[in-house]
């Protein structure tokens, strides 16, 4: 059961990056720490879906366009020059100009799932398992009708472990 003020919320179209189509290196990079960067305000507690166009050519779906561009929640939109071939919608092996929406969770105590930061200290389990085993031999006197001997009883043993 979810609460109704806990639905995700979906944001304007956000461009922060603008591809430089003379650096092969270069691309555009609408990705959600670049959006935290550009606006240290901005806050989305979880990106529940996102959407990702073209800004020129915004009715066009994506997988349409003929680029090779990587859009999720996790990330948000990644789009290297490098991976563009000449052809698609552009004559140029470059990236488009992108631009994202996403549905972020609100960032309340009640819509978020209890805290499971992972922690920088491993707890490690360690089984300590000693066992000692003593042996004890025992002389007992015994008295014959010739005088006193010595016998030997077999040793005994115990075994003992903790965990």
């Amino acid at each position: 059961c979810r609460l109704p003020e806990c639905d995700c919320v979906w944001t304007d179209w956000i461009d922060v990056s603008y591809p430089d189509s003379s650096d092969r290196n270069s691309g555009d990079y609408e990705t959600l720490e670049n959006i935290q960067k550009n606006n240290s305000s901005w806050v989305c507690a979880k990106v529940e879906n996102i959407s990702c166009r073209a800004e020129k050519f915004p009715d066009i779906p994506i997988a349409d366009l003929g680029q090779i561009v990587e859009c999720n929640v996790n990330t948000g939109l990644i789009c290297n020059n490098k991976d563009q071939q000449i052809g698609g919608i552009i004559p140029m092996p470059v990236c488009l100009n992108y631009e994202i929406s996403v549905c972020c969770t609100p960032n309340r105590p009640e819509c978020l799932p209890p805290d499971h930061t992972p922690s920088t200290t491993t707890a490690t389990t360690s089984m300590v398992i000693s066992s000692t085993i003593s042996t004890t031999s025992t002389s007992v006197p015994t008295e014959t009708s010739s005088g006193i001997t010595s016998s030997t009883v077999p040793p005994s043993s115990t075994t003992t472990s903790s965990i």
